[in-house]
C-alpha cells in the first residue's frame, strides 16, 4: 500500500501478563520489520479477567473478560490494534470489531508438567492434577476417574509455582504459551489431540481492531496465516454453534494434512461420565460450513442433552478456555 496510507504510529493494546506482552512484542517486531516507518508501542492493560483468580471463569462471565478492557481502548481512539491469544476471543466479535489476522499457529497441543511423574497414566490414585479449563477436567475425569482434578488459576508463573511447591502431584497448561516464554523444559511431556483435545483456538494469536479502520485491516493482512485460520475458523464455527461457553466442557480442533482439513470436536458432562466426540474431514474453504454441521452432529448424537443439562445458552455466546 503507500505511504502515505501507514500511519507514523500504531499503539498495541495488551494483556499486562508477561505471556501477553510476549505475544503482544512478538506481532510488534513482525510488524516493525515489514513498515520501518511505523513507530510501534504497546500499551498494557489490567483486565477483569485478570483481576478476578479466586473464582472460576465459567463462573465470572467467561474469558470475554480478558478483552473488553481492550476493546474500550480501541473504541475510544487509545489503541489501534490488540493482540489477543485466539482462545480468549468470543465466538461473536462485537459490532464494529473485527479480527484483521490470525497468526500462524503455535503447537496446539497441552501439555503435562510434573517434577514426579512422566505421564499421566504414571500418576497414583487420589493425585491431584491442576487445570484452569472444564475441558481438560471433563476430559481428564472420563479417562482417569482415580485422579482428582482441582482449578488452578493465575498466570503460567504462579500456576508452575503452585506445582513446585507440592499442591499439584501435576498440571495441565497449554503447550504454546510454554514455549513462547522459554520454557518448554518444563513440559513432561506433550498430550496428543487423541488424549486431550485442543481448546478452539488454542495456540494461535488474533489481532482485533475496529472495522473502520481499513487501513490497518490492509497493514496486517501480511501476518495473517490462511491455514491456521482455515483451521481456527472451522473450529469456532462449530463452537458458535454450540453455544460454547467456560460453562460448556467442549473442545475443538482443526488441522491440514495433504490438502485436507480435519476437524475434531467433543462435547461433556463436567464428570465426564457422558462425552459426545465426532469428527469430519473436507475442503479446508468449507471450514465454516464443516463447523456447523459437526456441531449439529454432535447434538443429533446427544450433545444437546448435555448442553441443556449445563444450561447452555446458545445465543450469548462466548470463548471457552
Amino acid at each position: 500500500m503507500p505511504n502515505s496510507s501507514i500511519p507514523p504510529k500504531i499503539v498495541i493494546a495488551t494483556r499486562e501478563s508477561v505471556l501477553a506482552l510476549w505475544q503482544a512484542n512478538f506481532i510488534r517486531d513482525r510488524l516493525t520489520k515489514l513498515y520501518p516507518q511505523t513507530e510501534f508501542s504497546i500499551s498494557a492493560m489490567t483486565t477483569r479477567g485478570d483481576q478476578i483468580l479466586d473464582v472460576s471463569l465459567s463462573k465470572i462471565g467467561g474469558k470475554g473478560l480478558f478483552i473488553k478492557e481492550l476493546e474500550q481502548a480501541l473504541e475510544d481512539g487509545r489503541a489501534d490494534i490488540a493482540v489477543h491469544s485466539m482462545k480468549d476471543v468470543p465466538m461473536d466479535m462485537p459490532f464494529g470489531f473485527a479480527l484483521a489476522a490470525i497468526a500462524e499457529r503455535e503447537d496446539p497441543r497441552d501439555a503435562f508438567i510434573s517434577n514426579r511423574y512422566t505421564t499421566l497414566d504414571s500418576l497414583p490414585t487420589g493425585s491431584v492434577v491442576g487445570t484452569s479449563s472444564l475441558r481438560r477436567e471433563s476430559q481428564l475425569r472420563a479417562r482417569f476417574p482415580h485422579l482428582q482434578v482441582q482449578p488452578l488459576r493465575g498466570n503460567v508463573q504462579t500456576r508452575l509455582r503452585k506445582l513446585d511447591e507440592g499442591q499439584f502431584a501435576a498440571i495441565i497448561l497449554a503447550a504454546a504459551g510454554l514455549k513462547r516464554l522459554g520454557l518448554g523444559n518444563r513440559i513432561t511431556a506433550l498430550l496428543s489431540p487423541e488424549l486431550s483435545l485442543p481448546a478452539v483456538g488454542q495456540g494461535a494469536l488474533g489481532i482485533e481492531c475496529r472495522t473502520d479502520r481499513t487501513d490497518l485491516i490492509e497493514l496486517m493482512k501480511p501476518l495473517h496465516h490462511l491455514p491456521t485460520a482455515q483451521c481456527v475458523e472451522a473450529e469456532r464455527a462449530m463452537s458458535r454453534a454450540l453455544g460454547g461457553s467456560c460453562e460448556v466442557p467442549l473442545g475443538g480442533f482443526a488441522e491440514i494434512a495433504g490438502g485436507i482439513l480435519r476437524l475434531r470436536g467433543f462435547v461433556a458432562s463436567q464428570d465426564g461420565m457422558r462425552m459426545i466426540s465426532d469428527e469430519l474431514s473436507g475442503d479446508p474453504e468449507a471450514g465454516t460450513v464443516m463447523g456447523a454441521q459437526l456441531a449439529q452432529n454432535l447434538k443429533v448424537q446427544g450433545a444437546e442433552e448435555i448442553l441443556t443439562a449445563l444450561g447452555s445458552r446458545a445465543t450469548e455466546p462466548v470463548s471457552h478456555p
